[in-house]
């Protein structure tokens, strides 16, 4: 742990970002997912809160957008046939390899009340003094870590200020971070999120000297030249 570093902190909980998506009953017997695709549509399934699993048809534009923004740990607002919108989170999208954009999207649906495991970005701030002096480069080894709380705790990231490490080796673990009342990080505190490495020095092999290459080169002459008159 690094002791007195400045400014550890966290951004607050999730505000109510707008992130909204809208969806379609689907009937997974009877779509063709390729056709669906085709269409600029994008096959998706809803699941959690005791509630039975639905078939859904999502806007694939509309998707990749609120996608971009929320990612996998902002709550979404989940409409159905213009149903009433339950909070979801996006927990799974599939690629396939060949294909630009998702195939596919999980959706969990959140009970309010209990709570979840989802991962949170770590945000370093600020200027390490020993990179700004040129004395080592940051690495950074974690850029998330995960957290349980209820979902109206989950914050929008996790910030720390590197302005304390001054010095070579100088590492940030897990223990350092700093979390808000309620939110608990899972991973193992020893886990290192970042660590300042000093320069790697590269061994640069001397020029053999011309004048010694000369004379190793005239000794090899003269010694063939005695060999021949002896011969």
């Amino acid at each position: 742990m690094i002791l007195g570093l400045p400014n550890k902190s966290f951004t607050g909980a999730q505000k109510n970002m707008d992130y909204k998506l809208q969806a379609k009953l689907r009937d997974p017997k009877a779509t063709k997912l390729n056709q669906l695709r085709a269409g600029g549509g994008l096959p998706a399934v809803a699941y959690g809160h005791k509630k039975d699993p639905e078939a859904l048809t999502l806007d694939g534009l509309e998707f990749r957008k609120v996608f971009q923004r929320a990612g996998r740990s902002h709550l979404v607002d989940l409409q159905v046939d213009g149903g009433r919108a339950q909070k979801v989170l996006i927990r799974e999208v599939q690629i396939h390899p060949r294909v630009q954009g998702p195939v596919h999207v999980d959706l969990y649906r959140i009970d309010a009340r209990e709570k979840l495991m989802v991962e949170v970005p770590v945000h370093l701030t600020g200027e390490s003094p020993a990179v700004k002096l040129g004395l080592g480069d940051l690495l950074v080894s974690l850029h998330n870590v995960k957290v349980e709380c209820l979902p109206g705790d989950i914050p929008e990231a996790i910030e720390f200020d590197i302005e304390g490490l001054t010095e070579v080796d100088a590492t940030i673990r897990v223990q350092d971070l700093a979390v808000p009342q309620g939110v608990s990080i899972l991973n193992d505190p020893d886990d290192v999120v970042a660590k300042i490495h000093a320069h790697r020095v590269e061994e640069v092999e001397e020029p053999v000297s011309e004048t010694v290459a000369d004379g190793e080169e005239g000794a090899a002459a003269s010694a063939s030249e005695e060999e021949s008159e002896r011969s």
